[in-house]
Formats: C-alpha cells, structure tokens, sequence
C-alpha cells in the first residue's frame, strides 16, 4: 500500500511541474508590459497603471483606449500618435508629456497638469477637464477642443495661444475653443 501511496504522490509532483513550466512558457510567449500590469478593476481597461511613476515611458502608437493613468506621474511620457478614446488622466502629472497625433476623444483629463504638455494635432473632442486642469505653456497647435467645456480662464488663456487646423478633423483650433 506504501509504494502506491509513493507512485500517486511522484505523479502529483511531476503534474505540478508541468504546470509550472508550461506557464512560464506562456509568459515567454506572451510577455506583459510591467507598466501595463493589472492592478484592479474598474471601469477602464482591464490594464490598470493608476497612481504608477512611468516619467519618460515611450506609449507612442500604442492602442490604450479606456485607459486608467488616474494619479500617475507621466513626466516626459510619449503618447505620440496613440489611442486614448476615453482614457482617465485624473490628477495626474503630465508635464512635458508629448500628446502630438493623439486621439483623446473622451478622455478624462480633470485635474490634471499638462504643463507645457505637446497636443500639436491631438483630438480631444468631448474629453473632460473640470477643476484645476493646467495647460500652462502646453503646445496646441492643431488641436480640436469640440464640446470640451473650460472654465473662463482657461478657454480665455488657450484662446490667446489657439493656431492650427487639426488635419484629422479639418477643425481650426480656435473655433473648437469658441475664441472670436
């Protein structure tokens, strides 16, 4: 009876050792953007990189629709020609960050500091910046602001710096601001 107890146990110890080696061939096979690891749920993408440093990452051209970049530090971050629909920037630091090409339709950017930020040609139709958002020294050149509602001081402070035509939306800049 002993040496079948021992045979049944060896059996569970090698299937446990299959396991192990066939997930590490998987994340081999399939490896994950520790920037991009899940850290819960919510309502945004099911890669959540909320409250993270990721100063300097290079997003460019990448598809991070729904995003949740809540509170992170995005200092110098790369976004250039990426897919934002609907990603949550809330409080977070973008200072320096290079939006240029970028498609923010639906984007949450409430509270957030884009100080001198690059927007050159985003779309940001319909995103959100209630409260305190900065875009202090930012670039928006080309930008489309269709039915993003500014405070006064705000839409007053971008309107003295609005130039461009959006090459997407064919949308001049300071028309999408209601400047004039």
């Amino acid at each position: 009876m002993r040496e079948c107890e021992i045979q049944a146990e060896r059996q569970g110890f090698r299937a446990a050792r299959a396991s192990v080696a066939a997930v590490a061939a998987i994340a081999l096979l399939f490896p994950v953007d520790p920037a991009l690891a899940f850290k819960g749920g919510g309502p945004y993408g099911s890669e959540v990189t909320r409250g993270q440093d990721l100063s300097g990452k290079d997003f460019s051209g990448r598809d991070l629709t729904k995003q949740d970049f809540k509170t992170s530090i995005l200092r110098q971050a790369n976004f250039k020609g990426a897919k934002l629909f609907g990603a949550s920037f809330f409080d977070a630091n973008l200072t320096g960050a290079d939006f240029s090409d970028a498609d923010l339709r639906g984007a949450d950017l409430s509270l957030a500091d884009a100080t001198k930020a690059n927007f050159t040609n985003a779309n940001l139709e319909g995103a959100l910046v209630t409260g305190n958002t900065s875009l202090k020294g930012a670039n928006i050149t080309g930008a489309d602001f269709t039915d993003v509602l500014w405070r006064e001081d705000q839409r007053s402070y971008l309107c003295r710096i609005a130039d461009g035509i959006n090459p997407v939306t064919s949308n001049s800049t300071r028309e999408t601001l209601l400047c004039d």
